[in-house]
């Protein structure tokens, strides 16, 4: 049986560079799709649901702030983000955006090639291991600690399922918030932390060794796993 290539999508609106990067992308064994629009990026994404997208900040009709912005409200597919302006990286950063990697313009294809293999190694373990008998079912929309139940509401359940899948990555209230309610409604930040500490509270009474979700002081929350 063959196994199913992983793609990934870049999004760059430099002709040459984007061939000879999903070369180099087919030639290490994915498939390779490419954009150049910037508004055609989020449909996109929805309907192919690539692995990985290598995203370039500064695109044709929709910048890639807003996109990653627009794919975080209802996808946790790893995005590389990609600029010519290191400083621009540092601002980013500082925004606490939650991209898996930024890279710099002129960047070494092979580089890239490296960084985005790590990512998705690092994404299969996150979504392989159960982290101790914790398994949580995106399907189903079902977690289960050592086969028993755990019962949730649909916004706590997306909040495990989203810090679950990136375990190890803190993400700050708004961008759980951004997640959380896709339909942009308007909450009091405070409202996650209400969220979080009722998602403890259940963890822990099936288990108490089961505090896998940390507060990052003045930041916001990670997955540990457990």
């Amino acid at each position: 049986m063959t196994d199913i290539k992983k793609s990934i999508l870049v999004v760059e609106d430099e002709p040459t560079l984007s061939a000879i990067l999903c070369e180099y992308i087919e030639h290490a064994g994915f498939t390779a799709h490419s954009l150049s629009d910037g508004a055609l990026v989020v449909n996109f994404v929805k309907e192919v649901q690539p692995d990985l997208i290598i995203l370039d900040l500064m695109l044709p009709n929709k910048n890639g702030l807003d996109i990653y912005r627009e794919i975080r409200t209802f996808s946790a597919v790893p995005v590389m983000m990609a600029t010519a302006k290191i400083e621009e990286i540092d601002r980013l950063i500082g925004l606490e955006l939650g991209a898996d990697d930024y890279i710099c313009k002129p960047y070494s294809t092979r580089e890239v090639i490296v960084r985005a293999k790590n990512i998705l190694r690092r994404n299969d373990k996150a979504l392989d291991v159960h982290h101790s008998g914790l398994v949580v079912d995106e399907l189903a929309m079902a977690v289960t600690y050592q086969r028993e139940r755990v019962s949730l509401t649909a916004t706590e359940f997306r909040i495990l399922a989203f810090l679950y899948k990136n375990s190890g990555k803190i993400y700050s209230r708004d961008q759980l918030m951004n997640h959380v309610y896709s339909d942009h409604r308007v909450v009091a930040d405070r409202a996650i932390d209400s969220h979080v500490k009722n998602l403890r509270r259940k963890l822990m009474e099936i288990e108490p060794a089961l505090d896998c979700i940390k507060s990052v002081y003045g930041v916001g929350y990670k997955f540990d796993a457990v």
